[in-house]
């Protein structure tokens, strides 16, 4: 089995707490409510939101995918840290067992944040996946979280 991993950085004019609260804590009801095309629907099937708990997520009519199902690994509030890993899904295909993202939001020196992921593609077998694979996966990320960042700048009193 092998491992393609990425990395990839955006910047925000949020502070970290507000966004780690909005764009993780509360992203199962933001996400659809700001960009409902994306994700349908987020529910909990086991666990109470820590670490070990497993959510279904139903995607929207335009995406290509219907679901995956991802459990969370770590969740540290006080370092504004998130991991959680897909483990079930049509997004993984017959070529992956898992991706597994962790999240860490930083300040920025301009009052704002950056948000950090790095991201494990964990094939099966001898399949490989290439950069231009998760290309268009990277783009949706950065559109969701473009989206959640500018419904904050939109409503201020939010998530404080």
């Amino acid at each position: 089995m092998g491992v393609f991993t990425y990395e990839t950085e955006y910047t925000s004019v949020i502070p970290p707490a507000k966004l780690f609260k909005a764009f993780i804590l509360d992203s199962d009801n933001l996400i659809p409510k700001v960009v409902p095309q994306a994700i349908k629907t987020s529910e909990i099937i086991e666990g109470n939101g820590g670490p070990g708990t497993i959510k279904k997520i139903t995607f929207g009519e335009g995406s290509q995918f219907k679901y995956v199902k991802h459990k969370i690994d770590e969740v540290d509030h006080a370092n504004f840290t998130y991991g959680y890993s897909v483990i079930e899904g049509d997004a993984l295909s017959d070529v992956l067992e898992k991706i597994s993202y962790k999240i860490k939001i930083v300040a920025s020196s301009e009052g704002g944040s950056i948000l950090k992921t790095i991201s494990n593609y964990h094939c099966k077998g001898d399949h490989e996946i290439k950069e231009e694979q998760v290309k268009a996966g990277k783009e949706k990320a950065a559109g969701l979280f473009k989206a959640v960042e500018g419904y904050l700048v939109a409503h201020p009193d939010a998530y404080n």
